[in-house]
């Protein structure tokens, strides 16, 4: 279930009122009358099933409530009502399978910045992902990819293509555009001060690198892996099931990519850059493919189930 509260006016409470109370899938329904000051109106509390969420929204939005008032959305854990039961029935299909696409656009917005803390997380996980290479440690390669948080803009940018969003289509761009290019220059400059330093050694990539050799040398599993964790992804922040993110992080290789390609560059191996980079290019791509396919199935499922 989800819980929305809702501010409205006082001359469209009456038909927002009016439009909770007639839809089968809304319950706990309250409404208290000039109880909101900032904005002023009435304050709306009830409780929709998940399925119906996003029709619900779409038409509390045609009323202008998100322009003149507000509209708050939350998750309910646990609802011990036989009410609330009976609005999920009334819903079609099933709440884990509904995709509530404000939800996912407030999700994705928040995720895909170009924050400080952004660059700082993508360029931490980026110099794991390096001393991974460098001593051949694939628990580091591992961890870069936890670390790394850039799918959160990848998932804004599937969401802005399908969803036709250009200023979403504009932010995550940059965050990637920008994130990764300042990710590999910080990397490959601290990369530069340990080979000067004798911290580091061309040497250390001559080796085979049994364990994180693949990196840099990308083939066509590289894409199969990109494209279904990229579906996994969009398919765990559209739905309840948010626990498969993190596999999802460590399935592929694109900070660790990074990482590699900064080394590299560093230590005089510009055929081992060009594979890492070829390598980030081909995971970014098939997560966004991936991602973008994801969304337009799930919008003409559930458009043909309702």
């Amino acid at each position: 279930m989800l819980h929305l509260r809702v501010i409205c006016p006082k001359d469209c409470s009456d038909r927002v009122v009016e439009l909770l109370a007639a839809e089968p899938a809304v319950t706990n329904l309250v409404v208290l009358p000039d109880a909101a000051r900032q904005p002023a109106g009435d304050l709306l509390l009830c409780d929709v099933a998940r399925e119906s969420g996003n029709s619900v929204l779409s038409r509390l939005r045609a009323l202008g409530v998100d322009v003149e008032g507000s509209i708050a959305v939350e998750y309910v854990d646990t609802a011990l009502s036989r009410a609330a039961e009976e609005a999920e029935r009334a819903a079609p299909g099933y709440g884990v399978d509904a995709v509530v696409w404000e939800e996912v656009e407030a999700r994705t917005g928040e995720e895909s910045t170009l924050s400080w803390t952004y660059l700082a997380f993508l360029t931490i996980a980026t110099l794991i992902a390096a001393v991974g290479v460098v001593t051949d440690q694939l628990i580091l390669i591992t961890g870069a990819m936890v670390v790394g948080p850039e799918f959160g803009p990848l998932a804004g940018l599937c969401v802005a293509l399908v969803q036709r969003r250009g200023r979403v289509l504009a932010r995550s761009s940059a965050a990637l555009l920008v994130g990764f290019p300042v990710a590999i220059a910080l990397t490959l400059l601290l990369t530069l001060v340990a080979r000067l330093t004798g911290f580091v050694e061309p040497s250390m990539l001559d080796k085979t690198n049994p364990l994180t050799g693949f990196i840099s040398r990308p083939d066509a599993f590289s894409f199969i892996v990109a494209f279904l964790a990229g579906a996994a992804g969009m398919l765990s922040l559209t739905s309840a099931k948010s626990g498969a993110l993190i596999g999802v992080l460590i399935s592929v290789t694109t900070v660790p990519a990074a990482g590699n390609a900064a080394v590299a560059l560093a230590l005089g191996h510009p055929g081992v850059a060009g594979g890492a980079l070829l390598q980030l290019i081909v995971n970014l791509a098939g997560i966004v493919v991936a991602g973008v396919i994801t969304l337009l199935v799930q919008r003409w499922a559930w458009a043909r189930l309702r």
